[in-house]
Parts: C-alpha cells; structure tokens; sequence
C-alpha cells in the first residue's frame, strides 16, 4: 500500500478511536472529580483535578488529633457514623492540610465514592443550596470550610447551626462537615463580650452564638510546637525530598529560618523546605 493510500486509512482510524473515547468530563459533573470547590455566581459545583496538598504521613506533631480525624473519616466513607469536625488552634500547625491529606488517604481505599467539597466561609449562607444537591447522590461528602470564623453582625452562623444539627431537612446522610478555625468558639472575644455587655440576658446571647461549635462533635485542637516537634518537621520533609544536608547543618538552617519568622509552625517548616530545595536547585513534588 502506497502512502498516499495509507494516510486516508489511518485517520479513519483514529476518527474511529476518537469516537470509542469518552468524552471529557464537565467540570460539574458531580461524580468525576475527587475534590470540588462551591461556587455561587452561578452556583454550581467546580470540579478540581488536582487537590493541593501534602501526603499525610509528612504531617508531624500531630499524631493524635491526626489518627482521630482518619479514623472519623474512614467510619464516614464505610456509612457508618461519623462527626462533624472542628480542627481550631495555633496558625500554621496543619489544620487544612490534615483535612486534605485524610480525605486522600481515606478516599484512595474507596474507588471514587468519597469528594471533598470546599465552601467559602462568605458563602455558608448558600449551604442548604449545596446540601439540597448532594442529598441523595450516590457518592459520600465532606464539606470542608477553611478559617471559619465570625465577626461582628454577621449573622450566617445561624444558618451554619441549622444545617449542621437542626432544621427540618437536618443534613443528608452522605455528607459531614469539616471545619478548621484559630478560635476555638468560632467567635472573636470582644464580638463575645459586645454580646454580654449589650443583652438583656447577657448569658442566653453568648450561650447561643457560642453554642455553633458544640455541632461539632469532634473537637481537634492544634497548639504550637516546641522545637523538638519542628525538627522532625524539617527531617521528615528533608528526607521525604531527598534533599541530602547533614542533620546538624539542617537544624543550624532551620533554627535561623524560624527565628527570622519570629515562629515555629508547620507552615514555617514547609517555608523552610522550599527554600533550601531552591537553593539545592532540587524541584518538590509530592
């Protein structure tokens, strides 16, 4: 056969091949992606390829609240049942990164039934819209809000409370809700205090606005580490990239990096790295 034959029959070929494929997913194809971000102009769920995030065993000084959230979320994807959780504490310590890293890790033992779903904290009012369509889908659920906190007037907690143990439709059994916050009540200390000083019965104000993260029943608190707890952050992120320094010119580094930020942290330590990887001239990737 000649080439100038050949050509016609290999793009039937590839035409055929081409038609065979499926065809890309939708970006709010509700069972395609493994992670999903809430949107709500229009709403509609945005599918993500690729979640950012950092395996779970590189997650150090945590081990406690680490093993309960897995274990939380692991009971979640079998259908049994499950909490919802707040991870609250020192900035920096891995609070979003646990609640990422634990949905890869429970997620890759269950074949594409658990997504993750992030919600903005200025969209929580749109929550019982997101909620309505995940009812009934087969496929499990967290919805991750990340910092959430609240100030002054804003009055979308309340809507918050509702869905998470209240309310006439209460929350679909396939989802749990996950949030991360550095208040352990959600709620700034003079927001606490104008409520005392400004109702009739001071008691019954904060006891209602204070009583959002008692619908949480997993509580995960997250407090800052000693400097034991940071060089094993750096020792296990150095030896996870391979970035080959002697352990005694790897602290001396570390040390001078944290006392430049004035902190020790699990962001600081990841800081760090990146930095002595750019410096090594060695790419990071998880």
């Amino acid at each position: 056969m000649t080439d100038a034959a050949l050509i016609p029959l290999l793009a039937r070929i590839a035409d055929s091949l081409e038609r065979m494929a499926p065809p890309p997913a939708r970006d709010d194809d509700i069972q395609a992606f493994e992670a999903y971000v809430w949107q709500t102009d229009p709403m509609r769920l945005h599918g993500v390829p690729a979640v950012s995030r950092v395996p779970l065993d590189l997650l150090q000084g945590i081990d406690l609240v680490r093993d309960l959230l897995v274990e939380n979320t692991r009971r979640f994807a079998a259908g049994l049942p499950a909490n919802n959780a707040l991870l609250w504490g020192a900035r920096g310590m891995g609070k979003s990164s646990l609640v990422k890293a634990a949905h890869a890790e429970v997620a890759a033992a269950h074949d594409g039934t658990l997504a993750l779903v992030e919600i903005a904290r200025e969209d929580l009012a749109t929550l019982p819209d997101l909620l309505r369509r995940l009812r009934g889908v087969d496929r499990r659920f967290i919805l991750f809000c990340d910092d959430l906190s609240f100030d002054g007037q804003d009055a979308s907690y309340k809507s918050l409370k509702a869905v998470l143990d209240g309310g006439i439709e209460g929350r679909p059994p396939n989802v749990v809700f996950y949030a991360t916050s550095n208040r352990r009540h959600l709620l700034a200390r003079d927001m606490i205090e104008n409520e005392r000083s400004t109702a009739i019965h001071p008691g019954e104000a904060v006891e209602e606005k204070v009583s959002l993260s008692d619908r949480f029943g997993l509580w995960l608190g997250f407090h800052g580490c000693d400097q034991d707890k940071f060089f094993a952050m750096i020792e296990a992120y150095a030896a996870h990239f391979a970035l080959n320094v002697a352990r005694d010119d790897l602290r001396a580094q570390a040390i001078e990096w944290s006392v430049t930020r004035g902190s020790r942290s699990g962001r600081v330590a990841w800081q760090f790295i990146q930095d002595l990887a750019g410096r090594l001239g060695r790419p990071l990737e998880t």
